[in-house]
């Protein structure tokens, strides 16, 4: 078996896809450089520790947080009906979803639909977050097929952490401060920094450095053979181990 054999549903994007892409993203980097502008660049953990927080496990929970607050950033801007961001609507998603925050905003009577992966990495801690796993390979290859235009976009923010006595109770208070943010079109990253890691299910697609990013623009279906080929030359996989995915997923028609 050969993987030019296979007949596959070639997906096809809009004609506008790629302004869309950088219309979502450059919406996303705005409403984070005006909340960081207005000082509200900080999450504050108070806790009953005299000591603070253990900074050398920060990380264990940085995570979730710095997600939390980005939620609330975007949806604090969709409460307001006539933003300039046009963001209509804020959807926090399942842990396990393949997104973390869901925004849609309107451009030009469409309403384009952003799927936000956020990965926080401190800043302070060298190598932290540096290589994330983003997604699963069948997860992401079917979203394209099943929607041409799907748009995924990994908003890596970087953060400090540092304690503080808190003048009022006299503990010590764990601040999280964000000193950085990128937002990136999966679709549209290099070859070169997109690497297949075929540990947990159907493997893991990865971004090989996520502070050093290069964009690469392609279509749907230039990023679905992409995906193929880094799927069928890892070391754990084959031709044949594609095609059951292939046929499971709905890839093929033969």
């Amino acid at each position: 078996m050969r993987y030019e054999d296979l007949i596959f549903k070639i997906p096809i994007e809009s004609a506008t896809y790629k302004e869309d892409s950088d219309f979502v993203i450059k919406q996303i980097t705005d409403i984070l450089d005006e909340r960081k502008a207005a000082g509200d660049d900080k999450i504050i953990v108070n806790t009953s520790l005299s000591s603070g927080l253990p900074l050398e496990n920060i990380n264990k929970i940085a995570g979730p947080m710095i997600e939390a607050w980005a939620g609330e950033v975007f949806a604090g801007i969709r409460d307001n009906f006539d933003n300039k961001y046009n963001l209509i609507n804020v959807e926090a998603q399942e842990r396990l979803g393949m997104a973390d925050i869901i925004l849609q905003f309107k451009r030009s009577g469409r309403v384009l639909t952003g799927n936000v992966d956020v990965k926080a990495t401190a800043d302070d801690i060298p190598n932290s977050g540096k290589r994330p796993n983003i997604t699963s390979f069948a997860r992401i290859r079917t979203a394209y097929v099943t929607d041409p235009d799907f748009l995924f976009i990994i908003l890596s923010i970087k953060h400090q952490v540092y304690s503080e006595r808190n003048r009022t109770t006299g503990l010590i208070d764990g601040i999280m401060k964000i000193v950085d943010y990128h937002a990136y079109d999966l679709k549209f990253i290099s070859d070169s920094d997109i690497n297949y890691n075929p540990a947990l299910g159907t493997g893991q697609i990865q971004v090989k450095d996520i502070h050093y990013v290069t964009y690469q623009y392609r279509t749907t279906w230039e990023m679905c053979q992409l995906l193929d080929q880094k799927y069928i030359h890892s070391a754990r996989r084959t031709v044949e181990d594609f095609y059951r995915e292939a046929r499971r997923n709905k890839w093929i028609k033969n």
